[in-house]
């Protein structure tokens, strides 16, 4: 990426505070209305934060919000028609609309047809801002924020070292500053000379901070901050001072690690699966889990600088936090590197919600989907829900105004790749390319290590189960037949 190319990204600022959307606007009552401000990462799986499920992992500045706020236990992505996963999450959490509506509406969003998250708080009386990865079209960011600082791209490359490694004879370093990816040099977004670098999470963190402090000065609008953090998605680089926190021999192994997948489906020779080789060896695994941890405590410590920030405005105490991320990530669960398959390491993700009226400490069990943002803060703004978003606001979880279930089933797909249909207990996995079902009972299998779909006592739950995804795939207007799927090659997914 070269500096045109960032400064392009960045430069849509000056453009969108001249948008006009074509919703109208809505002042009145503007300054009663709560604050947000969303923190989104890439790649984070659900079992990442230490004061929930991962000790190994550091995350002081997220345990607080765990200890401040609630955290969803079962938090999902609902998919993706591409092996980039989140694009297709971060539409579906900007546009409110289920997955095959929310395909559609990425192309549509070019001429302005659905109106966006920020968009509706924007139109709503609130100041919009938003810094770091996007990853949606121009079109649905102009009409988003009234102010936009370094927004990034949605990927940041390094070199082909990256891949196939770690392996003899390989060098690349997630501490070398010379080799791009997170390394952002400075020339990219500021006038002055080139290679001075710095972390894009720091990037992001400093744009996030800035905003705060103008927020000092006094503002009668409230602010919706949309703050998406590039890390921890590969290449999982962080400074020295991190990558000491994990030493190699001190990194445990996944139980349900393997050096291959079971089985091979068709299409887990993606890109994100090339970052290991084949197969995956212990040490192989334990390099990757250990700068995946580096990154995100890296991470960590940046949000921690943006909630300090928040705290110095005078505004945290009407301010929304939200914690999450686009989808997870496999990180040698199951033989696999990447995020392209249907397994909980993937499908799930972190939730946490500090806010007025929450109970601090607390945690709700139901499935949810993260997609539910959107109506969550129209809710918690007081702002009408527009009429196309379909995901349901979490406002009564959070409030304790109910208990009842959010959803019954939580539904998966990949392109014409895979499908899935997970309840409480059980999960059926379909891949299409070899006609083949996995089946998993999660209450007594959370890492999903035994496949029961042979299983005679299990017939009745899986023939139970291919009628909900059956069932589910109607409500949606997924167009694949389970019974008469098209034949697909390896590679499909994208």
């Amino acid at each position: 990426m070269n500096r045109r190319q960032f400064v392009g990204l960045s430069s849509v600022a000056l453009a969108a505070a001249q948008v006009h959307s074509p919703i109208a606007s809505a002042d009145a009552n503007a300054g009663d209305r709560p604050n947000f401000l969303f923190l989104i990462a890439d790649d984070l799986m659900f079992r990442t934060i230490h004061s929930i499920n991962n000790p190994e992992v550091h995350t002081p500045n997220i345990d607080r919000l765990v200890h401040e706020g609630m955290h969803f236990t079962h938090c999902f992505h609902s998919g993706s028609w591409t092996g980039a996963v989140c694009v297709a999450s971060r539409t579906m959490l900007n546009t409110g609309l289920s997955p095959f509506k929310a395909q559609k509406a990425l192309l549509d969003n070019q001429s302005g047809m659905v109106p966006v998250w920020g968009q509706t708080l924007r139109n709503a009386g609130y100041r919009t801002f938003q810094t770091g990865k996007w990853h949606l079209d121009a079109v649905s960011l102009q009409r988003s924020f009234t102010d936009l600082a370094t927004t990034g791209p949605g990927y940041l490359d390094s070199t082909k070292d990256m891949y196939d490694r770690p392996a003899p004879g390989n060098k690349w370093s997630p501490t070398d500053r010379t080799l791009k990816g997170h390394w952002l040099d400075k020339h990219l977004w500021l006038d002055g000379p080139q290679g001075e670098t710095k972390h894009s999470s720091e990037v992001y963190a400093d744009s996030a901070v800035d905003f705060l402090n103008g927020q000092r000065a006094g503002h009668d609008k409230p602010f919706f901050m949309y703050v998406g953090f590039n890390a921890p998605h590969d290449p999982r680089q962080a400074p020295e001072e991190y990558q000491a926190m994990y030493p190699v021999d001190k990194i445990a192994l996944p139980p349900n690690y393997l050096p291959q997948h079971p089985f091979d489906q068709g299409d887990f020779h993606t890109r994100d699966e090339q970052l290991a080789p084949f197969p995956r060896t212990e040490f192989d695994v334990k390099t990757h889990r250990k700068e995946y941890y580096a990154i995100i405590t890296h991470m960590d410590a940046q949000i921690g600088r943006v909630l300090d920030a928040l705290d110095r405005s005078g505004q945290a105490k009407n301010t929304y936090v939200i914690m999450t991320a686009d989808h997870g990530l496999a990180v040698g669960e199951h033989g696999l590197m990447g995020k392209q398959n249907q397994y909980e390491c993937s499908m799930r993700m972190p939730l946490i919600v500090r806010g007025p009226g929450i109970k601090p400490g607390s945690h709700n069990d139901q499935m949810v989907y993260q997609h539910s943002m959107y109506a969550t803060t129209c809710e918690l703004a007081g702002v009408p829900v527009p009429p196309h978003v379909e995901f349901p606001s979490l406002k009564p979880y959070l409030t304790g105004e109910s208990t009842l279930p959010v959803h019954d089933a939580m539904f998966g797909w990949l392109n014409v790749i895979q499908r899935s249909i997970r309840t409480k207990q059980h999960k059926l996995i379909f891949y299409v390319p070899i006609k083949r079902f996995q089946l998993f009972d999660l209450e007594n299998d959370p890492w999903e290590m035994h496949d029961l779909v042979d299983d005679p006592k299990y017939a009745g739950v899986k023939t139970e189960m291919i009628a909900k995804l059956k069932a589910m795939q109607a409500k949606l207007g997924d167009p694949l037949n389970i019974d008469a799927p098209p034949a697909v090659k390896q590679g499909d997914s994208y």
